[in-house]
C-alpha cells in the first residue's frame, strides 16, 4: 500500500453524508489520506445543516460542494485507493469503473435530509450521522493499513461499514 492514500465517499446527492465524511478524514487523515466526496445524482447544494455540524466540530466547510462521481472517473482524476458509498441508493447504483481498482466498501448511514419534525430534531439526525461517520473515519484510521494485505483490508473495512 502507497504512503498516501486517496478516499472517495460517495453519495446519491452529495449534499449532507458524504461531505461530512470527506472534511472529518481530511482533517483526522492529515497526512497520509486525501479524502473527497461525490453524488451519483449531486443536489448541486450542500445542506446547511451538515455545514453547520462541520462548524461545530471545527472542520473547514470552505470549498465544500456537490458534485458530481463523474469528476473521478476521469483519466487526470486522483486515482483512488478506497471508495466507500455512505448510502444505501448509492450502493446498489452501477459505479463507474475506478482506475487503479480501489477497495471498495459500503459504510450505510441513514439519510440525516429524510427526516421531518421539529429543527431539533432534524438537528438531532444530522448530529447522528456526523457521530457515526466520525466514528467509523476513527476507527478506519486505526487499521495498520501497511501490514495488512488486500483481502485483510477488505474485510477490516466491510466490518467498520456495519459498527
Amino acid at each position: 500500500m502507497p504512503d498516501q492514500y486517496n478516499v472517495l465517499f460517495l453519495c446519491t446527492g452529495n449534499s449532507a453524508r458524504s461531505i461530512m465524511a470527506e472534511a472529518i478524514l481530511n482533517r483526522k487523515g492529515k497526512p497520509a489520506f486525501t479524502a473527497y466526496s461525490a453524488g451519483s445524482y449531486p443536489t448541486g447544494i450542500v445542506r446547511p445543516e451538515a455545514l453547520k455540524q462541520l462548524e461545530l466540530a471545527q472542520l473547514p466547510t470552505d470549498g465544500a460542494r456537490s458534485k458530481s462521481w463523474n469528476e473521478f472517473a476521469n483519466p487526470d482524476a486522483p486515482k483512488m485507493d478506497f471508495v466507500f458509498t455512505v448510502c444505501d441508493t448509492a450502493a446498489k447504483e452501477a459505479c463507474p469503473i475506478w482506475p487503479g481498482q480501489p477497495i471498495t466498501a459500503h459504510w450505510g448511514v441513514p439519510e440525516p435530509a429524510a427526516v421531518n419534525g421539529t429543527p431539533e430534531v432534524i438537528e438531532r439526525a444530522f448530529r447522528d450521522a456526523f457521530m457515526i461517520l466520525d466514528r467509523r473515519i476513527s476507527l478506519f484510521l486505526c487499521l495498520p493499513l501497511a501490514s495488512l494485505d488486500t483481502l485483510a483490508i477488505k474485510r477490516e473495512v466491510d466490518r467498520i461499514g456495519k459498527q
